[in-house]
């Protein structure tokens, strides 16, 4: 089997870990409410929940992320953690108490910090003018998981039997239907996921390699040995195997620990990451928070019941869907941060929207029904623009040997972000004008902040390549 075929093979199998971690949050999410409530647990137990499951994955994704990193392995990194993913769902399913409960979540959490790793594969395995695209069809996956997650419910509501000391029903299938899921992953994993190579010299690398070559017979050294200043001002996505392993070139000493030299401030604390780390906080943040006020404003105002709801997220589900596909269409020919930019400016468009018409709705109900249809149709059609554009670009600006970790601390940004969002949202469900008008002062800075540093969101090569054409003219 070539390498083409395996590389495919293996993105398809990573579209199905995110499938899968989409389908788990549809089918667990609808439930856990009354599952608490029947294991008597206190209110503030379903915040808990739902905000453990992403506490240790932040906390877990830079961990799993340096682990990759060190051994330019993901495979057992993925076959690991979905063990986590595999207990943690039967935790859930046993549920004799609201702290085992609580503690299923947790551990399931642990399993999706091998995110980070998984994003820096996909990073090491791709050319940067295809990784837009990538990363779109991924997240689609995850949106595609959550779509046909509800029509499984639909089935294990059903459920009313037992199986030795264990109850099977609505309340605990989700847990044992996910911990099958999971098992049947790990053999797919086996099977269709490969450790593929980084792509060679000849699929975009030996340009780089010359162009490095040219620079004197002492800049084959420097490459891998030069000060993480002057690693920032260059192309930070060369692959250190491709120029070790290249037979155009001389030998080069291997640096084996992708951290010597590697400063968290240096890499971190960029103006461009910055922005991008500050963009995918205010992106989840925003998110979460809207899905937090949702269906408490469709209750309110449409006295909409569970079919309502159903019907609507799937109708919003489709449309993410068709987004990201349109954003992975897109890629080809406009720019990360166009795309970007384009992303913030639908945003702040639907929550302006949201402030004038939904805060005090007006007219009847067709009007008020139309008005929120609109501004949740604008909210949804900016989230693959800015998703997408913002996980690209941090790939391209942060150094590639230490991506998985890079992607790492980009998660766990995001992991905060989506345990904040919901306690934002959650004590403001009345007082939408406090609650919308914070999301846009975010969406506002984060426009500012895009705009005056929009000239070093792109890929560091492009800027070198730009300024030495400027001199030689």
């Amino acid at each position: 089997m070539d390498n083409l075929k395996k590389r495919n093979l293996t993105f398809f199998t990573i579209g199905l870990i995110f499938m899968l971690s989409g389908v788990e949050y549809a089918v667990i999410l609808p439930t856990i409410w009354r599952y608490l409530q029947i294991l008597e647990a206190p209110p503030y137990f379903l915040g808990l929940g739902l905000s453990a499951f992403s506490l240790s994955g932040l906390l877990t994704g830079p961990v799993f992320g340096y682990w990759s990193d060190h051994s330019k392995s993901t495979k057992g990194i993925v076959l690991f953690s979905n063990v986590f993913e595999i207990v943690g769902n039967f935790m859930y399913f046993i549920g004799y108490s609201k702290w085992l409960l609580l503690g299923s979540r947790l551990v399931a959490g642990i399993g999706a910090g091998a995110g980070s790793s998984i994003f820096g594969f996909l990073t090491r395995s791709t050319r940067p003018e295809e990784r837009a695209g990538i990363f779109a069809a991924i997240m689609a996956c995850r949106q595609a998981g959550l779509l046909v997650g509800p029509a499984f419910n639909l089935f294990l509501r059903l459920c009313d039997f037992r199986v030795g000391p264990f109850v099977v029903n609505k309340y605990t299938s989700p847990g044992i239907f996910m911990c099958l899921l999971w098992v049947l992953l790990q053999f797919v994993v086996l099977a269709l996921y490969w450790d593929v190579p980084p792509l060679s010299s000849t699929e975009g690398g030996t340009a780089m390699v010359e162009m490095k070559q040219d620079e004197g017979s002492e800049g084959e050294e420097d490459v891998l040995l030069m000060d993480q200043d002057q690693v920032s001002q260059t192309y930070r996505a060369v692959n250190a195997d491709l120029l070790e392993n290249s037979s155009e070139m001389h030998p080069v000493r291997r640096v084996s620990n992708p951290f010597k030299n590697f400063s968290a401030s240096r890499e971190f604390l960029r103006e461009e990451v910055v922005v991008l780390l500050t963009a995918q906080f205010i992106t989840l943040f925003n998110q979460t928070a809207l899905e937090t006020m949702v269906t408490p404003m469709t209750q309110r105002y449409f006295s909409f019941g569970e079919l309502g709801n159903s019907l609507m997220y799937s109708l919003c589900g489709v449309e993410v869907i068709l987004g990201f596909f349109f954003v992975r269409w897109l890629s080809r020919t406009v720019s990360d941060r166009a795309m970007l930019a384009v992303g913030l400016v639908i945003c702040c468009a639907a929550c302006i929207w949201c402030l004038i018409f939904l805060c005090e709705p007006r007219g009847g109900y067709e009007w008020m029904l139309s008005a929120f249809i609109i501004g949740v149709f604008l909210q949804l059609l900016g989230l693959p623009f800015v998703a997408v554009s913002q996980v690209s670009l941090f790939s391209k600006v942060t150094a590639e040997k230490t991506q998985g970790f890079s992607q790492g601390v980009r998660r766990s940004v995001g992991g905060v972000a989506t345990i904040l969002g919901p306690l934002w949202a959650g004590g403001l469900t009345n007082n939408l004008y406090i609650m919308l008008g914070m999301m846009l002062a975010l969406l506002t800075l984060i426009s500012v902040m895009t705009a005056l540093s929009y000239e070093r969101l792109t890929e560091p090569r492009q800027v070198e390549c730009a300024h030495s054409s400027d001199s030689g003219g």
